[in-house]
């Protein structure tokens, strides 16, 4: 719902379903806001795409037992380099990816690409309301002065990724030399 059309991450796997490629997404519930939940799996079956929400916490286990053959994420910017950022647990899920031997891929639209900034590391991570993590539903599941950490986004480095895909074609194993050739063109 954040891009028109077809969408960036739900549009590869639109693509890919009316191939005939995918037999079930899994998708991640997306704490603390379950965009996942709320969003992502409702696309998906309004789509008639079958999908199986889970916990963002089941990943691993999933990869490890139910033949996950790539991940597919969105992206909120991407640097030089082509590190990424994301929302909160994406870089967690490139790590199990990772372990697991699992594609990771990226797709996103060229105006999410921020030349101007050379790595991940420039870019700004938004902290959100604590009380995101302090409540559910108006509903305290902690103490009202506990100390919580509530990043809206982080950083999955681009030694991480498989490949980007944009409006533009792909940029496989993306680094500062492959992302400069890809804008050259």
């Amino acid at each position: 719902m954040a891009t028109a059309g077809v969408g960036t991450a739900l549009g590869v796997i639109r693509i890919l379903h009316k191939r005939g490629l995918i037999k079930m997404v899994y998708a991640d519930e997306t704490r603390p806001l379950l965009q996942g939940a709320r969003l992502t799996a409702f696309e998906l079956m309004a789509d008639h795409i079958p999908v199986t929400l889970i916990t963002d916490n089941m990943a691993a286990w999933i990869m490890k037992t139910k033949g996950v053959d790539a991940v597919i994420v969105g992206a909120d910017r991407i640097a030089h380099n082509g590190d990424t950022a994301n929302k909160i647990g994406t870089y967690g899920v490139s790590i199990l990816a990772k372990e697991h031997h699992i594609p990771f891929y990226v797709a996103a639209p060229i105006s999410t690409f921020d030349i101007s900034l050379s790595s991940g590391v420039e870019i700004p991570i938004e902290e959100r309301n604590h009380d995101e993590v302090r409540q559910f539903h108006g509903t305290a599941t902690a103490l009202p002065n506990t100390s919580v950490l509530n990043p809206a986004f982080d950083v999955t480095p681009h030694e991480n990724i498989q490949g980007i895909f944009t409006e533009k074609g792909t940029i496989l194993h993306p680094n500062d030399e492959k992302v400069q050739t890809f804008f050259s063109k």
